[in-house]
């Protein structure tokens, strides 16, 4: 509360029991609770009336857009289902079977590739021996 440690409470109430004395002492610490009652209430009133206001202004719709664009992760989650099909219409659907086709050819070119890499080790072996080696 207002940063103040228990020796510092401890120095004001011991002041406040001097100056203001024993018998107004509890009348005004009532007085006082009202008061921060009551500007608590009113703080508390503010802040709804300005998030309503907001509210009407549409800044929470731009709020939860800026924030899904400053989530990497949930924006790659939700280009993943674009490009993998998994939201429906009709662009999507071309765009698999162009992609269907793209996967074949590099799986292809995949299941190829150790076949000529070990087709050229072959090859190359017998031609990087010394003739002079037994």
């Amino acid at each position: 509360m207002f940063g103040l440690g228990m020796s510092e409470m401890v120095l004001i109430g011991i002041v406040a029991l001097i100056v203001i004395g024993p018998k107004d002492l509890p009348g005004m610490f009532r007085a006082l609770g009202q008061f921060t009652g009551k500007a608590r209430g009113m703080a508390r009133e503010f802040s709804r009336a300005m998030e309503a206001a907001a509210d009407e202004a549409g800044v929470k719709d731009v709020s939860n857009t800026i924030k899904a664009a400053a989530n990497p992760q949930q924006f790659g989650v939700d280009k993943i289902k674009e490009a993998t099909g998994m939201t429906k219409g009709p662009a999507t659907q071309a765009l698999s079977e162009e992609r269907q086709a793209a996967k074949e050819k590099m799986s292809d070119a995949i299941a190829k590739a150790p076949v000529e890499r070990k087709a050229g080790e072959a090859e190359a072996a017998p031609a990087a021996k010394p003739e002079g080696d037994t």
